[in-house]
């Protein structure tokens, strides 16, 4: 082990490493939470590779997010174990591995890299075809495990639940469990209930240099944009993507290596693209030391840029949050981050890319024009105190377990008795409900005949109906027309927010013009073309109340211990619809024309959770000059913004009806929330268990808020993940709203009970 370290040219470990090693080869769980790029993969390498070593049989597990930090690990791995005299194979088994290396990988590899799909889908259903594997294993290692949360980690913890009942019940083997995550507020629980373990080591006093990192809030200047008059003129700020450029041209003319984070692939080829038409007049020779990493790109193309990133060929990229997680891309000394990521993790996640082994960095944050870029542009101290979000998963949603139960039962009997050690309280009731629908029935003989259940189900294999990340499976292809190559493959409720007849459609920031969409075959056929503008779609997302759409006057009302609400819990159907585009000159980022689109709707039936405004709280908030879509947009967003403190889910779980500043429709006078999850994780019906507290909870929140502006602030209205970019927001409006309905809801319990009285 000492001569394989001396060959990637490390001879002292940090003390976090030292303590992880010694804990993880003592057979304790562990949790690694320490800095980005402090060294965490060798914690687990290392009592790993020198357990192959020294047991010819044992075997590993290594399980990432992304098929990239696989490739990553597998690299770091083979610089190792070259060094050992006994041949230890290493090998990765994801979707991308091809079918005729698959029997070679299960009957040799000792150390398997996977992915919680392949997992799901390949490995436990045919748990047997990995015997070898399962019966010897010593380690399973989950990296980057605070990605595990929402509806995935949800997913994810009840696989592990199913790994670990395969190994001990069927194989006999107890694994020990090393995980490693981004600082968190909660990183042991967070495994705990990941992996269902009682206890874990957490090894977070970060031993590993760390060089000073400047951290620069840029905020685009003003300028007086064009009125009709010159006292109607108003001021904006000039285009954010612009200065990034600028300022990824800066870096890379300087001999910096940087990564520019963008949250949307759209904005990646924006900025590559005009960051290239800088280089090109500046430094001619540095306009291909620059390009996107990003999902959508084939297999393919996602290697070579990763290869060339770390082996120096690139000076930059653009980047989606993709490259947050740890992939070693080789030294960065700056980041760029085009507007608040969503999350203050994933900020200090990025930006602790830069600055490896105690080098000095740089990370420079470019406001968008929006309300809560400048928030955070005018009081830096609101980002800097923000505390790191909790890492929340739920084993126990209902829906999900039940879907995760038919897995398990096909891979091996359930037995309440046994079983409810691995999925908690609710196995019976959610047994019995599997038993209902005709998933599962009585093993007929054997010994334990009566407690045993088999799985009997519809579908051959269950797991291939389970979709654990609501991956789509339709894309539509983007082919280049003049040498017939596939540029990208776009999920369906993606696609036409960047091809249609007449889009520009960027890849590697080269433009092509769109000249076909063919629909039925889900292609589209594009050519290069030199253009000095760029389209946009106009677009909106109605959500559609199944039995209930106007809200008016519920027919039930949810009465449990807790306070009670006229909320309603429903199916409902979340359309997007593309109804035109704007051509938009780059030049001078002014609109130059609009034209019509007729495209079929993307919908996709999930479940909202809704409570009317009353007409007379309308009426109020009107005859006070507010803003009534603004107030109940706001109202919203106060009410998404607290459901993490009751609820175990992530922001990205649940979503809510953001005004768009240029809607003229008609929309119900509601607060509603709808799950994010196609067919719906059972979200809103948790939601309305609790609503009455619920709207409690916002309203004390944004009346009691200190800020003084009517678009409010990230603490009260304004949501990290708003659609609309926070534009159409009324602070007054909302408080007026959520008081009016909660005395509404007060008045009318109070009335019933009366009259029930009476």
């Amino acid at each position: 082990m000492r001569e394989a370290l001396a060959s990637i040219g490390i001879s002292r470990l940090y003390s976090h490493q030292s303590q992880a090693i010694e804990s993880s080869i003592s057979g304790r769980h562990i949790v690694v939470a320490t800095s980005t790029s402090s060294g965490k993969s060798l914690c687990y390498n290392i009592p790993v590779l020198e357990s192959l070593s020294q047991d010819l049989m044992a075997c590993a597990l290594y399980i990432f997010p992304t098929k990239a930090l696989a490739q990553d690990q597998l690299r770091t791995l083979l610089e190792m174990k070259n060094v050992f005299h006994i041949d230890i194979d290493v090998k990765i088994y994801d979707g991308d591995t091809p079918r005729e290396d698959r029997l070679w990988i299960r009957n040799n590899a000792r150390l398997l890299i996977t992915n919680p799909d392949m997992l799901h889908v390949s490995i436990l259903p045919y748990h047997g075809q990995f015997q070898r594997i399962l019966s010897n294993l010593r380690y399973i290692v989950i990296d980057e495990a605070h990605s595990y949360k929402g509806a995935f980690g949800c997913h994810t913890a009840l696989i592990i639940r199913r790994l670990k009942r395969i190994c001990s019940d069927v194989y006999g083997s107890h694994p020990t469990f090393i995980f490693c995550t981004a600082t968190s507020a909660n990183p042991c629980e967070h495994v705990m209930e990941l992996a269902n373990l009682d206890e874990v080591e957490l090894i977070q006093n970060d031993g590993s240099p760390c060089g000073s990192k400047y951290f620069l809030l840029w905020n685009p200047p003003l300028y007086m944009a064009d009125g009709s008059s010159k006292a109607s003129s108003v001021p904006r700020r000039s285009s954010s993507i612009v200065e990034v450029s600028y300022l990824f041209a800066e870096m890379v003319q300087h001999g910096l290596r940087c990564i520019a984070f963008c949250k949307t692939r759209k904005l990646c080829e924006l900025v590559l693209a005009y960051t290239r038409e800088i280089l090109q007049e500046s430094a001619k020779g540095l306009v291909d030391s620059i390009c996107v990493y990003r999902a959508g790109y084939i297999a393919e193309d996602r290697r070579k840029i990763e290869a060339d990133l770390f082996g120096g060929k690139l000076r930059g990229v653009a980047a989606t949050n993709a490259l947050e997680l740890g992939i070693d891309v080789g030294h960065i000394d700056a980041t760029l981050h085009l507007g608040f990521p969503g999350s203050i993790a994933s900020l200090w996640q990025q930006a602790g890319r830069s600055g490896r082994r105690a080098k000095e960095s740089l990370a420079i944050y470019v406001a968008f024009e929006g309300p809560l870029d400048q928030y955070f542009m005018k009081f830096p101290h609101k980002l800097f105190d923000k505390p790191i979000e909790h890492c929340h998963v739920d084993s126990r949603n209902l829906k999900v377990l039940g879907q995760q139960l038919a897995c398990a039962a096909y891979e091996h009997p359930l037995c309440l008795k046994y079983d409810e050690h691995y999925f908690g309280s609710s196995l019976d009731s959610a047994m019995t409900t599997l038993k209902d629908k005709g998933y599962i029935i009585n093993n007929p003989s054997g010994a334990l005949s009566s407690s045993m259940w088999n799985y009997i189900g519809p579908e051959r294999s269950p797991s291939q109906a389970v979709s654990i990340r609501a991956i789509e499976h339709d894309k539509y292809k983007v082919i280049d027309k003049l040498n017939n190559r596939l540029l990208e493959e776009i999920e369906e409720s993606k696609a036409f927010f960047q091809v249609y007849e007449g889009a520009v459609y960027m890849h590697q920031g080269v433009n092509y013009l769109v000249e076909e969409l063919d629909l039925s075959s889900m292609t589209a056929f594009c050519r290069k073309a030199d253009l000095k503008y760029y389209t946009k779609t106009r677009d909106y997302t109605d959500i559609n109340v199944l039995g209930g759409e106007f809200a008016y006057l519920p027919t039930s009302t949810c009465k449990t211990n807790r306070v009670k609400t006229t909320t309603q819990a429903n199916d409902c159907a979340v359309t997007t619809k593309w109804f035109g585009f704007y051509r938009i000159l780059k030049s001078s980022n002014k609109i130059s024309d609009s034209v019509e689109l007729n495209l079929p709707p993307y919908s996709y039936v999930s479940q909202a959770v809704w409570v009317r405004i009353p007409h007379s709280v309308k009426i109020t908030v009107e005859e006070r000059k507010l803003q009534f879509r603004g107030g109940s947009h706001a109202a919203s967003h106060a009410l998404l913004n607290i459901v993490p403190l009751h609820m175990m889910c992530s922001a990205s779980d649940l979503g809510t009806e953001c005004a768009n500043p240029h809607e003229t429709r008609g929309i119900p006078d509601r607060i509603l929330l709808y799950d994010k999850h196609p067919g719906g994780i059972g979200m809103a019906s948790q939601a309305q268990m609790l609503f009455g507290e619920l709207l409690l909870a916002p309203f004390e929140l944004v009346s009691t808020c200190s800020c003084t502006g009517a678009v409010g602030c990230p603490n009260c209205i304004q949501s990290l993940t708003c659609s609309e970019y926070n534009e159409v927001l009324d602070k007054e409006a909302a408080i007026l709203i959520l008081k009016g309905v909660i005395d509404y809801e007060r008045a009318y319990f109070e009335a019933e009970d009366a009259f029930q009285q009476s």
